[in-house]
């Protein structure tokens, strides 16, 4: 095999779609910053036991393990980044009110999530902790939005659920953990036949309640369903009342469809709450999935109300417009004119974008559009537009 061939699903990015992204991801933390969030950068490397604390099965078998030479430690490359966020605010900020943090930075991903996925995302999100309101949910679903807008998508599809529902129709339920994961993945798929069997046990309220779940999706007449099919369930019923209220939130804002689906519980297993992903047309999957997950900073021995969002920069790229090419100044090359070098650097520092014909290349194509030229004019060097 080639030496410069890469592993599947690996790729490099080229400058046209690095300049995107880069872009891009400047685009998303300015937001963020707007909204109060401040920067962390947690390490890509960490060992094994504090990086998969309390995520689950999914997330484990995400993630690529090795062994420190140093310290004869397991180690593992983070599959994603919001259980090292909730480390942070459990152990090292270890504030007593609200923290806003947010992150970007490329996460490993031991299997590409579909056939065209990449399997090192560049994972944006942010996270909100210490608030146990609605008013957090809707923060972090209003925050997903603007982050996308400003991305550059348009008529973005929210879709809202709430994992809370299926916790309580099985409440009652005294079955393996494996049945109850296979349940989960029964409704996920909406397998209607799989369920049966796997619920022909279940008490009749939960088996009927589960049943009817595999329906629950469209708009929001759903809900009104919903309430008529979990009368019996007092807990699925407040949740219920949760993402009637963010529905009403969102309806206020404008410019966005919200659907529901009560029965879908993809993400990962620290989901403890009212969840959301948000779709856009021209796009395979979600471009951003976010919601509650209270429990995720317990393993830390800081459990307190968390909720937050995250999504792939190199996955959005291929879905919004990219970006007019950065205007930029033509100028000779010389090593003796001292009048051109010193122009050359005084536009430079002023911001300007100055691409140098190196001798035999004045024709060449390149990443900046080149509207001005740097000319002699008199003596003196001038910008003049092409």
């Amino acid at each position: 095999m080639s030496a410069w061939v890469l592993p599947d699903h690996i790729a490099d990015v080229l400058p046209s779609e690095a300049r995107h992204i880069e872009e891009l991801r400047r685009q998303l933390l300015d937001t963020a910053r707007g909204y109060g969030y401040e920067l962390v950068m947690p390490p890509l490397i960490e060992h094994l036991e504090s990086l998969l604390s309390g995520t689950g099965e999914a997330l484990d078998l995400q993630t690529f393990k090795l062994v420190d030479q140093l310290s004869g430690r397991s180690m593992g490359l983070r599959a994603d980044t919001t259980p090292q966020v909730a480390r942070i605010d459990a152990h090292l900020l270890n504030r007593q009110g609200v923290a806003r943090l947010c992150y970007c930075g490329p996460v490993l991903h031991a299997r590409p999530d579909g056939p065209n996925a990449t399997r090192e995302p560049l994972q944006f999100g942010a996270e909100l902790y210490g608030h146990a309101g609605r008013e957090a949910d809707l923060e972090a679903l209003e925050l997903a939005l603007a982050a996308l807008r400003a991305a550059g998508v348009r008529d973005a599809l929210v879709d809202l659920g709430d994992v809370r529902i299926v916790h309580a129709l099985l409440a009652g339920v005294a079955a393996p953990r494996d049945t109850l994961e296979r349940v989960h993945a029964a409704l996920a798929a909406k397998d209607a036949s799989t369920l049966a069997v796997l619920t022909r046990d279940f008490p009749p309220a939960s088996r009927d309640a589960l049943h009817a779940l595999l329906a629950l999706y469209g708009d929001v007449r759903v809900l009104d369903e919903a309430e008529e099919a979990f009368a019996a369930f007092p807990e699925a019923l407040s949740a219920l009342a949760g993402l009637r209220w963010l529905a009403g939130q969102l309806a206020e804002l404008g410019g966005v469809r919200v659907s529901f689906d009560l029965a879908d519980l993809q993400g990962y297993a620290y989901y403890s709450g009212a969840r959301f992903a948000i779709y856009a047309d021209g796009a395979n999957d979600s471009l951003a999935r976010g919601g509650r997950y209270d429990e995720v900073g317990a393993v830390f021995g800081r459990n307190r109300p968390a909720v937050g969002f995250s999504l792939d920069v190199r996955s959005l790229v291929a879905v919004v417009p990219r970006p007019p090419l950065r205007a930029a100044i033509r100028a000779p090359w010389s090593d003796s004119d001292a009048g051109l070098r010193g122009a050359i650097a005084a536009l430079r520092a002023a911001g300007e974008t100055v691409v140098c014909a190196l001798p035999g290349h004045e024709s060449e194509i390149d990443e900046f559009h080149c509207d001005r030229a740097l000319l002699c004019t008199g003596g003196r060097w001038e910008v003049k537009a092409i």
